[in-house]
């Protein structure tokens, strides 16, 4: 049997299955655990055992589930599996910031990045193999979809980097993963089904227990799916602005082309939950001489009045064949002070991670073009003993 079990769409959600045929218990909802354990006649508390073992103590092993029977844990063994995903690559960048490359049982990859900070420690997580969308200042955006990532593969990641981090028996004041941010590879409202799952089981309070306020979902603008995601989820929403006029945003932004700036800020305004309390993040990346005046920053201004909002102001971090240089210092000062002078908070979020190619937009899963190389070397390699 194949790795995954497809869909009639390409990009669908995946069946959880595991590379050989068993049944992969992360990502599995708490209906859908009860309903596995129901097929080999055990009861609802076993579910909710396997739960806390899986989602509260890391556990990655039946037989170190100690509460339960040596039976029980053998026929667990023998039909199903707890499957982190593989990890490719880990990266360190000098900031601390840690980048994994992290593959899947049908040999797709994404990347995943940690972000340690004085008060806090950011997960950055992918929604899915490469982007449908094509924004220009993006490396993601580079990188075709491939496919959407099922919620085993989204809440894999953050059990990744706890495992990485050591953090299942860390206790509150401890974790070094505290927060999530949903702005790695891909767009994850044009996967909301399964970001949405995967979010749930982030944020049961008998798992991995995240607050939805230490949770921030970041759209580049699917004006549709905004309101469904504050009402089911109540995470933090950001949104991926960079630029206050729809023929620039057509242009560096492209799904602005199907839901214009006024419908997207309309959509912003009656987000469930917001408040000043609850702020919603608009992210603005510095380009150099095409988003970044004084007229610029006023418009932004005029654009966000009623709406309970922050600014994360972005310099441009490159990647190769980029298009795009970074504002300047000077540029992104003034822009800063406009917006600030208005009431509104705008911080200069400073790269981490650039020189591992972790920063904002630089995400980008180079496996394909890995595997090939390897694959010419290993030929070479071939030809070689041949002779």
């Amino acid at each position: 049997m194949d790795a995954y079990a497809p869909t009639a769409d390409a990009t669908a959600p995946l069946l959880p299955l595991a590379a050989d045929a068993r049944t992969n218990l992360v990502g599995l909802s708490r209906e859908e655990l009860i309903a596995a354990m129901a097929t080999i006649g055990a009861p609802k508390f076993r579910a909710n055992q396997l739960w806390q073992w899986i989602y509260n103590k890391g556990a990655t092993e039946f037989e170190a589930m100690t509460s339960l029977s040596k039976t029980f844990r053998a026929e667990l063994s023998e039909r199903f599996v707890v499957q982190r995903p593989e990890t490719t690559r880990d990266l360190a960048s000098i900031d601390g910031t840690r980048k994994w490359l992290l593959k899947f049982p049908d040999g797709q990859e994404v990347e995943t990045v940690h972000i340690p900070e004085e008060d806090r420690g950011t997960l950055c997580v992918s929604s899915q193999v490469g982007c449908t969308l094509t924004c220009k200042f993006c490396h993601t955006g580079t990188q075709k979809l491939v496919r959407n990532l099922s919620a085993a593969e989204i809440v894999g990641q953050v059990m990744h980097a706890r495992d990485r981090l050591d953090e299942w028996n860390a206790g509150e004041t401890d974790r070094k993963l505290t927060n999530i941010v949903m702005m790695g590879m891909g767009e994850p409202l044009y996967n909301y089904d399964n970001v949405s799952k995967a979010l749930r089981i982030v944020m049961d309070n008998e798992g991995i227990s995240l607050s939805k306020r230490r949770i921030t979902l970041s759209t580049a603008g699917v004006v549709p799916m905004i309101a469904r995601c504050g009402e089911d989820l109540g995470v933090n929403l950001a949104i991926s602005l960079h630029a206050v006029t729809d023929e620039l945003r057509d242009v560096i932004v492209p799904i602005n082309k199907k839901y214009p700036i006024a419908q997207l800020l309309d959509a912003c305004r009656t987000y469930p939950g917001s408040s000043n309390a609850r702020r919603i993040t608009f992210e603005y990346v510095m380009l150099k001489d095409v988003n970044d005046s004084p007229a610029e920053a006023r418009e932004l201004v005029r654009l966000l009045a009623g709406i309970p909002a922050k600014v994360n102001l972005i310099p441009f971090n490159a990647w190769p064949g980029a298009p795009f240089d970074v504002s300047t210092d000077a540029a992104i000062k003034v822009f800063a002070d406009i917006v600030n002078a208005a009431g509104y908070s705008s911080p200069v979020r400073r790269p981490r991670g650039a020189d591992i190619l972790a920063a904002c937009g630089q995400l980008k899963s180079d496996s394909i073009k890995l595997r090939k190389s390897e694959l010419l070397k290993r030929e070479a390699e071939a030809a070689a003993a041949a002779d």
